[in-house]
């Protein structure tokens, strides 16, 4: 069945977990108003940036519309009078930078589509609710047992999938949920292989799994009915939240979220590790484990939206683990998200950033030898735990399961090939796009430590000190070429390049050296003293010579001392002691 037309060759999927960033590089005034020109930029590429205009007006609608997280954000006030002021307007610019940090950096807000289409219009400005209605009502005209009775509105975060509650005709008590959903950036499978794996999927019967009853997919987006459950999500429980509410309203900003019980931790914890131990042997890469996508019936946790991974739909956690190169395979990305699922079950929220080393309290210390093995720098330096190994552990290994028999996929040997093959591209894009943002941080390190205070006295200092170096190294050559001349016979004394030529010294005995400036110092130190005249030319008359106590004293007009020196000191000095 095709929903939608086959999109263009070469078509670039985006991938919607690729974090925004925005500045405000300068504003304008207009007649009436002031337009803030702001740079978004898409990942650490520089390249992959673009401009938005934007007045303040614009600014509070968004806040408006972001009101519902129940967050209170930094906007800054209106103002009717003195609102285009120089000194004002520079003042709001600077508050409405901390109101685009604020949204960006927040992991829920910032992946929203109010906040996307604000910042990147060009890419957002599709009706995704309707277009998923005109793929539903095919679907219904080709299927009539099938009725919506409403759709459910922000429901999840993706901007590409919608929700709806529907029903079967022949069975009119029970609610099913519909989901269509674009296919994402990491689809790698053909289009035959993925309706093998979808087929796969939909008759997969296991205790950990949430069962999937119908799919089909198209070109470019898949339909898919399961059980709809009341209770809603693991995350909803943790919350206490109505799970048909927006999932602004339920998750930023929850206000009775506590964590579980020790040994529901233990069990849930359990059951979730077997159904990813179920997928992993069977070649099934998922990628999307989080509370979200775990539903708890009866007191089984079963996980949902397994076919995320088939589909090629990024990972709501892609951001977090792209910044772990040790992370980079889809095993290691189903433990990450389990470390990060398993401290949200003991605390009641997700961790603020991973890595993690310290902990609000200590409930049991299994679960924090658990956590550490996962979340800790080290784990996520040396690499994450496997799923059989987690399983073994003592806060995992005596937990008693109703379902005690060995599960298993049995999966055809060509779709476990292909699947294999899908699997090894996802990995390299997770891989190269590790490799451009590790490249990116050492870049931004480097720039920030070059430009520090210290580091720039530092330059300066092997600057300078490089620079005397070649001074010393260029006087060598040039008192080893005045060595060899005077040993040649060379009937005038040899010079600095630099230096004037020395005054005549005929019917006089002199003796001629080209002493590098250091050394000149060192002599100049030794000298008892003598008077100093500073000019084009640097010249000292001295009385005595301590360093050669063998010269018997002159008077003090013969003992003449000439040098000449560029005043740079970049040359050397040119010493002529003239006996008379």
């Amino acid at each position: 069945m095709s929903f939608r037309e086959k999109p263009s060759p070469g078509r670039l999927l985006l991938d919607d977990t690729v974090p925004l960033t925005a500045v405000i590089e300068a504003s304008q005034n207009l007649q009436s108003h002031t337009e803030y020109i702001v740079r978004v930029q898409r990942g650490v590429s520089s390249e992959n940036s673009w401009q938005v205009i934007r007045r303040y007006s614009d600014f509070d609608v968004l806040n408006s519309s972001l009101m519902v997280c129940g967050i209170s954000l930094p906007l800054p006030p209106k103002k009717l009078i003195g609102n285009m002021d120089r000194e004002f307007i520079a003042e709001r610019q600077r508050g409405l930078q901390a109101f685009l940090d604020s949204i960006t950096q927040h992991p829920l807000l910032s992946s929203s589509l109010m906040v996307k289409k604000f910042l990147d219009p060009n890419n957002y400005s599709a009706n995704y609710t309707e277009i998923a209605l005109q793929q539903v009502s095919m679907f219904f005209r080709s299927d009539l047992k099938w009725e919506v009775l409403e759709p459910l509105k922000d429901n999840g975060w993706r901007i590409r999938k919608k929700y709806f509650l529907i029903k079967n005709k022949e069975q009119p008590k029970e609610r099913y949920l519909l989901s269509w959903v674009d296919l994402g950036p990491d689809k790698f499978l053909s289009d035959k292989d993925l309706q093998s794996a979808m087929k796969l999927l939909t008759s997969l019967s296991t205790p950990y799994v949430c069962p999937l009853l119908f799919s089909s997919t198209s070109e470019s987006s898949a339909l898919l009915i399961r059980p709809f459950s009341e209770r809603g999500s693991l995350r909803d429980h943790i919350c206490k939240v109505k799970p048909r509410e927006s999932y602004l309203k339920k998750y930023c900003n929850p206000k009775k979220s506590q964590g579980l019980q020790l040994q529901d931790v233990k069990l849930y914890g359990r059951q979730i590790l077997e159904g990813l131990k179920l997928l992993h042997d069977g070649g099934v890469f998922f990628g999307h484990l989080h509370a979200s996508n775990v539903i708890v019936d009866d007191g089984v946790c079963r996980l949902a939206d397994v076919e995320n991974g088939v589909l090629g739909v990024p990972s709501a956690l892609r951001p977090a683990f792209t910044q772990l190169r040790k992370i980079n395979t889809t095993e290691s990305i189903d433990v990450f998200c389990f470390g990060r699922l398993l401290y949200e079950m003991v605390y009641g929220r997700p961790p603020d950033a991973v890595p993690v080393d310290q902990y609000p309290d200590d409930p049991d210390a299994a679960v924090v030898s658990v956590l550490q093995s996962i979340l800790s720098t080290e784990a996520c330096k040396s690499g994450m735990p496997s799923v059989s190994q987690l399983i073994r552990t003592p806060l995992f290994g005596d937990v008693q399961l109703q379902h005690s028999e060995k599960l298993q996929i049995k999966v055809p040997s060509r779709l476990r090939e292909a699947l294999r093959t899908a699997k090894e591209s996802l990995e390299r894009r997770l891989q190269e796009e590790q490799r451009m943002i590790h490249q990116h941080r050492r870049l931004t390190r480097a720039q920030s430590h070059h430009g520090s205070e210290g580091e720039r006295k530092k330059r300066k200092s092997l600057a300078r000190k490089k620079s005397r170096q070649s001074a010393y190294e260029n006087e060598e050559d040039v008192s080893v070429r005045n060595n060899n001349n005077s040993g040649s016979g060379a009937s005038s004394p040899p010079t600095c390049p630099s230096s004037p030529t020395p005054p005549s010294t005929t019917g006089r005995p002199c003796l001629s050296v080209c002493l590098p400036r250091w050394a000149f110092w060192c002599l100049r130190s030794h000298l008892d003293y003598g008077i100093v005249t500073v000019g084009p030319e640097l010249c000292f008359h001295l009385r005595r010579l301590s360093l050669c106590p063998s010269v018997p004293p002159l008077s003090p007009c013969d003992d003449l001392f000439h040098f000449s020196s560029r005043l740079d000191g970049n040359t050397a000095v040119f010493i002529q002691v003239i006996f008379g």
